[in-house]
């Protein structure tokens, strides 16, 4: 199964409250996971990893084999894609992470996206931060 997971991370304030959002979409556009995880204090950066981290546990947990990552995160992109090294030791935890995560698909990628295009991860975002706790499957 291929899943394609728009993610996103945020921060008010940085660090601040923080959280992030994932949704899972089927190839016909079914939402198969939608949520927002509230991250307690954080930086933007941590959030938009964390947010990664939730996709592809959640995609590997409903069993997708391939799976295509839509952030609006270029740096988060680029260093996934190997055009910026992992700098901040406290990233770089995540980034391994994230790495061993996304080795156990047949296919991985990512791209980015302008902010505009990624409104539902986002939106996820603000009503975890809002409410201060995780606000799973929201969408549904």
């Amino acid at each position: 199964m291929r899943v394609t997971g728009y993610i996103d991370g945020g921060a008010r304030g940085n660090p601040g409250p923080a959280a992030a959002g994932v949704v899972l979409r089927a190839d016909d556009g079914t939402i198969l996971h939608a949520g927002g995880y509230f991250l307690g204090r954080a930086t933007n950066n941590v959030a938009e990893y964390k947010g990664l981290l939730h996709a592809l546990a959640s995609a590997a947990a409903l069993g997708a084999d391939e799976i295509e990552i839509v952030s609006d995160s270029e740096l988060l992109v680029r260093q996934l894609n190997g055009q910026y090294r992992v700098k901040n030791a406290g990233l770089r935890p995540l980034f391994n992470e994230a790495q061993k995560l996304a080795g156990r698909f047949a296919r991985f990628s990512i791209r980015h996206v302008r902010r505009e295009d990624n409104k539902d991860a986002d939106g996820l975002v603000n009503q975890a931060i809002d409410a201060r706790k995780n606000v799973e499957d929201a969408a549904r």
